[in-house]
C-alpha cells in the first residue's frame, strides 16, 4: 500500500466518523474503562490553541460522584434554584436560528413520543440531561474565567476532538451545555473553583438502540453559509 492509498483510506474513515456523528440521548450502563477515557482525552489535547495556551481543563465523573451530582442538580431543579453559568444564546433568537432550534426540538419530542403542548413531559425529557442519559461517564470542560473569546474557540476544538476520538473507540457522546444552567451546583459538588468557568458537560458511553438516538439534525446547504472568492 503506497502512502496516497493509505491516506485516502484514512480520509474515508475520518469522514465517516465525522459525518455520522450525532448527539446520543440514551446510553447503555456498560462500564467504560477509565484508561480508555484517559487515552481519548490525552489524544484530544493535540487540538490547536492560540500560541499553544492549551486553556482546556477537564473533570471526569463516574460512580458515586456522578450519582451525587445528578441528585444535587435534580434537587436544585425541583426547588427552582437554577443559576446560569453564562448565557449561551441571546434572549431573543432571530431567524434562521429560531427555526432551526424549534425544528430539532420538535423532532426530538416526536421521537420521545411527546406532544408539543405536553410541557410536563418536555420538562421531564430535559431533566434526563442531568442523569447523563444513562451514560456511565460524564465530562466537564472548564477554563480560567479571565480568558477571552479565543480560548473559547480552543476549548471547542478540544471538545470536538474528544467526540470524534470517542467514536473511533466505539463510544458515543452528547455535549450538554444544559449543565451550565446549574453552574453553582456543579462548582460545589465537583470542587471547581469560582475563578474557572464551566463551558459544557458531556455524556460518554456506549449508545443504546433507542428512538431518540436515530435523530439526525438537518444541516444547511453549503451555499447558505460559505462564500467562495477568486
Amino acid at each position: 500500500m503506497n502512502d496516497n492509498t493509505e491516506l485516502f483510506e484514512i480520509n474515508n474513515i475520518v469522514s465517516k466518523i465525522v459525518s455520522e456523528r450525532s448527539s446520543k440521548r440514551s446510553f447503555l450502563p456498560d462500564e467504560v474503562s477509565i484508561d480508555l477515557v484517559r487515552d481519548i482525552i490525552e489524544k484530544a489535547s493535540r487540538a490547536p490553541s492560540g500560541t499553544n495556551t492549551q486553556p482546556w481543563k477537564v473533570t471526569c465523573v463516574t460512580g458515586k460522584t456522578k450519582s451525587k451530582l445528578t441528585r444535587a442538580v435534580l434537587n436544585a431543579a425541583a426547588e427552582g434554584e437554577a443559576k446560569v453559568e453564562y448565557e449561551y444564546m441571546p434572549s431573543t433568537l432571530r431567524e434562521p436560528y429560531i427555526s432551526r432550534k424549534r425544528a430539532v426540538g420538535y423532532a426530538l419530542f416526536e421521537l420521545y413520543g411527546i406532544k408539543r403542548d405536553d410541557y410536563p413531559a418536555r420538562k421531564a425529557a430535559m431533566l434526563r440531561n442531568f442523569e447523563f442519559f444513562g451514560a456511565p461517564v460524564g465530562l466537564f470542560f472548564r477554563m480560567d474565567r479571565d480568558l477571552l473569546h479565543g480560548s473559547w474557540l480552543d476549548v471547542g476544538m478540544f471538545m470536538q476532538n474528544v467526540m470524534i476520538l470517542a467514536r473511533g473507540k466505539g463510544l458515543e457522546t452528547c455535549p450538554q451545555q444544559a449543565w451550565c444552567n446549574f453552574g453553582s451546583v456543579v462548582h460545589e459538588v465537583l470542587n471547581i473553583p469560582n475563578d474557572e468557568i464551566i463551558i459544557s458537560g458531556m455524556s460518554l458511553g456506549y449508545a443504546k438502540e433507542a428512538p431518540e438516538n436515530t435523530l439526525v439534525s438537518d444541516r444547511a446547504d453549503i451555499n447558505e453559509f460559505t462564500t467562495f472568492l477568486q
